[in-house]
């Protein structure tokens, strides 16, 4: 039997939701938690399944992990042994690399198997091994393990080729402990990594220029426990206003950085929806016209990668043909032809696809080939006449926070159930 998520379209939304913390925030954050000597609070954690995934990698480290309440989280690394890192969690989220970093830093020591997560194509950690090389590290890849150890790591100045988010992360994290001055020029600009960088210099790190291209970190001795609030989920975010843009009929989408979704929210003046925008909210009201646009995925401040797919849905209705260029993963696609099973017309190229509208969706079976297209065949089930059904759901669990009961206190028809595996 198969969990799958079902959605009766053709409702409109109303009403009030809140979106959650950061997934991308709270799968780097957790494994920053153990370069501390000390318990460190974090709250406002979200309830997805990556965080499960993650407290398993912390259990089987020895680290302490209490649940204070539904979203707050206690990690207290006192006791915690550095052993290798081969149980499935690590092959459930590729975030699990960020222990890599994390270990490393603290012990000069990581042994673990090759990290997982969504396939949206080829996604090398070469730059985050790099790195590592850098500071002065050896790294060996043998029987699908790396086995990461230096005597000792010392700051140096690191240019990275792409400004890529995990690599800036994990290099951050290595480098905490690291004797002198390490700099990181090329840095990615990400919101999350400020907010690693917050929670690493409230346990006592010299972090500078985090959110710009070029970051300083000077080594410390030690780091102590803190408590920490995660920033909200620019992606769930996102992903909510793209849901209203395309299904309601007025729709406030609360807790959010605005300054976080300007690229999306350009586009989505671009296409005539609908909005007025509040210091930490933003409303959306039904738009009858809605415009073809083009899409270029780049890195933050740029259009994001994670929410083109969910957009993809929303092109369905604009009067025209609308394009994504995909600069980050070229392979994140498989949406599109799950939405063509659905009535989309909706065309792949290299790197690239276009879509044409407006055309009616259908319900259909469909599968959440990966977390952002699960995000796109929810907004497309809920826009299309008839009953669509979502299979390989887990997926969509992964970062989003009670999607289902957040959608049904907006007025959408959406259950589970279980069915036989096809």
């Amino acid at each position: 039997m198969e969990d799958v998520i079902v959605i009766e379209g053709g409702r409109k939304l109303n009403g009030q939701v809140r979106i959650s913390s950061s997934k991308n925030a709270t799968v780097a954050l957790i494994p920053a938690a153990i370069l501390a000597n000390g318990p460190v609070t974090i709250c406002d954690v979200p309830n997805i399944s990556d965080v499960e995934s993650l407290s398993e990698l912390l259990s089987a480290l020895s680290v302490n992990v209490v649940r204070r309440s539904r979203d707050h989280i206690v990690i207290d690394p006192s006791e915690m042994k550095n052993i290798p890192l081969d149980i499935p969690a690590v092959s459930k989220l590729r975030a699990s690399y960020y222990f890599m970093g994390a270990l490393l830093g603290k012990y000069k020591y990581v042994k673990m198997k090759m990290p997982g997560g969504c396939y949206l194509g080829p996604r090398p950690i070469d730059l985050h091994l790099k790195g590592f090389e850098a500071l002065g590290a050896s790294v060996e890849y043998s029987h699908g393990y790396y086995e990461i150890k230096a005597q000792e790591l010392v700051g140096t100045k690191i240019f990275l080729d792409i400004a890529s988010v995990g690599a800036t992360i994990n290099i951050m994290m290595a480098s905490v402990y690291a004797k002198g001055r390490t700099i990181i020029e090329n840095a990615a600009k990400e919101p999350e990594i400020i907010d690693v960088a917050t929670l690493l210099n409230k346990m006592g790190a010299k972090i500078r220029g985090a959110g710009t291209g070029f970051i300083t970190i000077d080594g410390v001795e030690s780091l102590s426990g803190c408590f920490h609030e995660i920033i909200p989920d620019r992606i769930e975010a996102g992903t909510f206003i793209i849901m209203a843009a395309a299904c309601a009929e007025k729709m406030t989408i609360n807790n959010i950085i605005p300054q976080h979704l300007e690229s999306l929210i350009s586009k989505l003046e671009e296409m005539g929806i609908q909005m007025s925008i509040d210091v930490d909210s933003i409303t959306i009201e039904e738009t009858k016209e809605i415009k073809a646009v083009d899409v270029q995925t780049l890195p933050y401040p740029g259009f994001a990668t994670d929410l083109q797919q969910p957009l993809t849905a929303l092109m369905t209705k604009a009067n025209g043909t609308s394009s994504v260029r995909e600069t980050i993963y070229p392979e994140r696609f498989k949406n599109c032809f799950e939405l063509q099973k659905m009535g989309a017309k909706a065309d792949v190229y290299n790197a690239s696809c276009t879509i044409t509208g407006p055309t009616p969706l259908y319900g259909e079976l469909v599968t959440a080939t990966d977390l952002r297209c699960g995000a796109a065949l929810v907004i497309a089930g809920l826009m299309a006449q008839g009953t669509t059904t979502i299979r390989e759901v887990y997926h969509i669990d992964r970062g989003y926070d009670g999607l289902d009961e957040k959608l049904k206190a907006l007025g959408a028809v959406i259950y589970r159930k279980q069915i036989d595996e096809i």
